[in-house]
């Protein structure tokens, strides 16, 4: 059996939250520079992933995106350095966190039921983002 799953938010203050819902926006931002892309790529409304984005700017004293207008190709959005580090730093808490379950669990994990999914099938998941 594969290793568990752990996902985990990080609450900052009771106002300030990142999670994996908002890490994989930021790398769909990353990835094409375009938050109507980037919204798409993850089957998201615009307005949601604009409403994300705002929040996580309000919620950072330092800019994690930062947009740019007009010209040939049209405008854009990409990450700040401090994007960039909010990211690294959040996916490599993950790596972390990922090895210390699969160690903590590793004799838990031969006792999980096997046949409440088939082999192909993944189980349900709460959406990534609220």
């Amino acid at each position: 059996m594969a290793a568990p799953i752990v996902r985990f938010r990080i609450d900052f203050t009771q106002s300030v939250s990142i999670g994996p819902g908002k890490i994989a926006l930021l790398e769909a931002i990353r990835d094409c520079g375009s938050l109507s892309q980037a919204a798409r790529n993850l089957r998201m409304s615009y307005r949601r992933a604009w409403l994300l984005v705002d929040g996580i700017r309000q919620s950072f004293r330092e800019p994690v995106t930062v947009a740019s207008t007009g010209g040939k190709g049209g405008g854009g959005v990409s990450l700040t350095e401090f994007g960039e580090v909010l990211i690294g730093n959040y996916r490599q808490l993950e790596r972390e966190i990922a090895a210390l379950a699969e160690r903590r669990l590793h004799a838990v994990i031969p006792a999980v039921a096997r046949h409440h999914y088939s082999s192909d099938a993944k189980p349900q998941r709460r959406p990534l983002v609220r």
